[in-house]
């Protein structure tokens, strides 16, 4: 079974860059790239606001071959965005070989979060200058799209991002902090965009949101999605049909504990509706500081589920980890 314990020893992959509230590594996004037989993991580095080169400098591409030794093999500024803050991303090989980076920032032009995606043969050949932006906020009648996760499931791409969703409260200068979701001024919701070939995404709407009351009535953010009820010969992709999917989310109950969330569970039968199974509060916590466990990512390679998570640590800070798990733990969450 996968409890608070589990997590709490986890393997620290990155520590951040100082010693106090305000400093992270975390915003995980895994992907395990069978013919390399290796691991790419993106995760972002913070500091305080006030503290160059401020809130999300920098993103990092990490590669290991064996789940101990990382090498960040591509970096990433802000400032190739021009942009206030870098948010988390995710990678992808596809069929065609391509390495496709789906990464979120604040759009310049408007203040809002974007989503983008950047493409190049190998990892290292990224470029932001290059970048496509595939979703901003106000055609989508939102005020933010940000923290891309992709999961693939029966030949399609399924597109999870957090989003923020307009209330009474939102107007005009929501905006002029250049982060919206920490101003109580909008929800924190899931949403979802489809593609069968990664390349033109159809905009599904919300799946998850948050309720009018409870512990996140603020925020409900799927971070990953894990296919159940495989059996054998499961992928790293999950099964073809599964008899349901366990989500791993964020929530809080306001925006004073936003960049400090806790982990909950939820459950779906296709991907588009989903229901809480912690409607009393967050399953999985770190016993420091702030107590956040966050931005749970959980992946399937070599008959092993692989869950990277930002985990805070005693003196405020928050330390990229990671722990593994068989299928019957995870499978194990979901009764």
């Amino acid at each position: 079974m996968i409890t608070n314990e589990i997590f709490a020893r986890g393997t620290v992959i990155s520590e951040p860059v100082g010693r106090e509230p305000g400093y992270w590594a975390g915003s995980p996004g895994a992907f395990y790239d069978e013919s390399e037989h290796a691991w790419y993991l993106t995760y972002r580095i913070r500091r305080p606001r006030g503290v160059p080169p401020d809130r999300g400098g920098e993103v990092r591409i990490a590669r290991s071959t064996d789940l101990v030794t990382w090498d960040d093999v591509l970096t990433i500024a802000k400032d190739r965005y021009n942009s206030a803050s870098i948010e988390r991303s995710c990678l992808h090989r596809g069929r065609d070989g391509r390495w496709r980076y789906f990464t979120s920032y604040v759009d310049p032009v408007d203040g809002r979060w974007c989503t983008a995606v950047l493409k190049a043969p190998t990892v290292a050949q990224l470029d932001p200058v290059k970048r496509e932006v595939i979703f901003t906020a106000a055609p989508l009648g939102l005020e933010g799209v940000k923290d891309p996760w992709i999961l693939e499931a029966n030949g399609i791409y399924h597109l999870f991002l957090s989003i923020a969703v307009p209330t009474p409260k939102t107007s005009d200068g929501s905006h002029k902090t250049l982060d919206i979701f920490n101003t109580g001024e909008c929800k924190s919701a899931t949403g979802l965009a489809v593609s069968r070939d990664l390349e033109n995404w159809e905009w599904q709407g919300v799946v998850f949101a948050p309720g009018d009351t409870g512990w996140d009535k603020y925020c409900r953010r799927l971070n990953s999605a894990v296919p159940l009820g495989a059996g054998k010969g499961e992928s790293s992709s999950g099964p073809a049909s599964p008899a349901k999917y366990l989500g791993f989310y964020d929530g809080i109950a306001g925006h004073h504990e936003n960049y400090e969330e806790k982990c909950a569970l939820a459950v779906s039968t296709d991907l588009r509706r989903w229901q809480t199974l912690s409607p009393d509060g967050p399953v999985f916590t770190s016993p420091h500081a702030s107590t956040s466990l966050r931005y749970v990512e959980a992946k399937f390679a070599n008959e092993k589920w692989h869950l990277f998570y930002e985990f805070a640590r005693p003196d405020g800070a928050h330390e990229l980890r990671m722990v593994t798990c068989d299928a019957a733990a995870m499978a194990a969450l979901a009764r």
